[in-house]
């Protein structure tokens, strides 16, 4: 299973250097993931409201080449392993089709105490 997210690069996410700054291409998947889920049906605000959030607990990240200013960016997003308490995803942000930027993030969900929790059976369901 994967998803595939359009990104834009504007001019503020570019450094003096004219090139993505490093710390975007963390928020060019956040978005891609938090797109997914979305489009999978996974009411984030309804599942706050339920006492439960999504964090990250880990990201793996490699750098392979720079993104410039409007330049036309893609997230593609899959699932390496669904757990019961665990959700681990690749992540790679590619150029017409090169790897730029690859991730392997591992999110978890949180109780509203900040305690982790086993992940819910019908989001562990969406993501196989």
């Amino acid at each position: 299973m994967s998803h595939q997210f359009p990104i834009r690069v504007y001019y503020e996410d570019t450094d003096m250097g004219g090139i993505v700054y490093h710390a975007n291409y963390l928020r060019y998947i956040e978005r891609a993931r938090s797109g997914w889920v979305r489009q999978l049906g996974n009411d984030q605000n309804a599942m706050r409201e339920g006492g439960l959030v999504w964090v990250v607990r880990r990201v793996e990240a490699e750098y392979l080449s720079t993104a410039r200013f409007e330049d036309e960016l893609i997230v593609e997003s899959t699932v390496r392993k669904v757990t019961p308490a665990r959700l681990v995803m690749d992540q790679v942000v590619t150029r017409a089709g090169t790897p730029i930027f690859t991730a392997v993030v591992t999110a978890v969900c949180m109780n509203s105490k900040g305690q982790p929790v086993r992940l819910p059976a019908e989001i562990r369901a969406l993501m196989r």
